[in-house]
């Protein structure tokens, strides 16, 4: 707003109100007087843009973006920690309470699910906790033992809430307002869960007061059945709907995920010189993943997917060393993938004919 106001300007506004009558050339002793003076008003120009800036919630940084948030009692969601499978033999050991490190991570032991298999939290808090699968090494001794391994992510960690998003909810609670279990509300509380992505609502899905919750985890895919047990005790554990949970009381509400669809893509491709489908395909593979992953992340607040071949064919050809797709299908069939309400498409095959 204040761009226009720079030393130059301000300074010759200044002299022009002096009269000519007096030396007023650089040097002077009117200019050498002024110029420090325009100086230190075109830096206070800069400050009142700043601050202009910072009072509105579509301009602040995240410092201002984060008080001015909480005037509507909303607050970046924290990083949290990963929550994994892990496998130990012997299954007669006892692990709780036991430290391990994969990679440059370390991981505690919290949970019995069964013999030998268990809830691991890495230590670690954010994405990077949900890198690593395979062996890990004991930070301590531990008599007897001859394996330990994770095998699975079961709640994903997350790092902290993205400065947008949390714009996009600032300016979201002045549309709608979550209150007593309207649809809001229940979006609010799931999406807050640690490890929960989106959550696609179904009122009434099996009668008068019910509720269905499908959700993904924050990686955008399939959530675990621990995931989906975590969100369920969170939101109406069981005796159900008397309000032990986060839901209003008379609601009963199912906590469920989502179907996979294995997505098999085949096209004829035609290559530019020096160019190999086995020089490309992994490429190909990459694009296949991202088109199918933006998808998922759209999947909440669609009523269907679809996965498009024209999509797909652009998205090829953005790659360099391709020239032409023709003849793409989808799982054997020359059109595009209409998916059900509950289901979502991860990538399967990609092959060139």
């Amino acid at each position: 707003m204040y761009e226009d106001m720079t030393y130059e300007v301000i300074l010759q506004r200044m002299l022009d109100r002096v009269s000519d009558t007096f030396d007023k050339r650089e040097g002077s002793v009117i200019y050498d007087a002024l110029s420090p003076a325009a100086v230190e008003l075109a830096l206070a120009y800069i400050q009142f843009d700043m601050i202009l800036n910072e009072s509105f919630g579509d301009t602040a940084s995240r410092e201002y973006l984060i008080r001015r948030a909480a005037e509507r009692g909303i607050e970046p969601e924290p990083a949290t920690n990963a929550i994994l499978k892990g496998e130990f033999t012997p299954t007669t050991l006892d692990m709780l309470n036991t430290r391990f490190s994969l990679n440059q991570l370390n991981y505690v032991v919290i949970e019995l699910i069964s013999a030998g298999v268990y809830k691991v939290k890495c230590e670690t808090v954010g994405t990077e906790g949900n890198q690593y699968l395979g062996d890990m090494i004991p930070i301590d001794y531990i008599g007897g033992l001859e394996s330990a391994q994770l095998t699975e992510v079961l709640i994903p960690g997350e790092d902290e809430e993205e400065t947008e998003a949390l714009r996009g909810r600032y300016f979201t609670s002045f549309d709608e307002k979550g209150y007593g279990g309207n649809r809001q509300d229940y979006l609010d509380k799931t999406n807050a869960l640690a490890g929960v992505g989106s959550t696609k609502i179904t009122p009434l899905w099996n009668g008068g007061g019910t509720v269905k919750l499908t959700i993904l985890d924050s990686n955008y895919d399939r959530a675990s059945n621990t995931l989906v047990a975590f969100v369920q005790n969170a939101i109406d554990p069981t005796p159900q709907g008397e309000g032990y949970g986060m839901a209003p009381i008379g609601h009963t509400v199912t906590v469920d995920t989502v179907e996979n669809v294995t997505v098999k893509v085949a096209a004829t491709f035609t290559f530019d010189t020096g160019y190999t489908w086995q020089q490309l395909q992994t490429q190909a593979a990459e694009k296949l993943a991202e088109y199918l992953l933006e998808l998922r992340e759209d999947w909440a607040d669609q009523s269907i997917l679809i996965v498009r071949i024209a999509q797909l064919e652009t998205r090829f050809l953005s790659i360099e060393g391709i020239i032409d797709v023709s003849g793409t299908s989808i799982n054997d069939e020359a059109s595009n993938l209409q998916l059900t309400a509950y289901q979502v498409p991860v990538e399967g095959t990609i092959t060139s004919e």
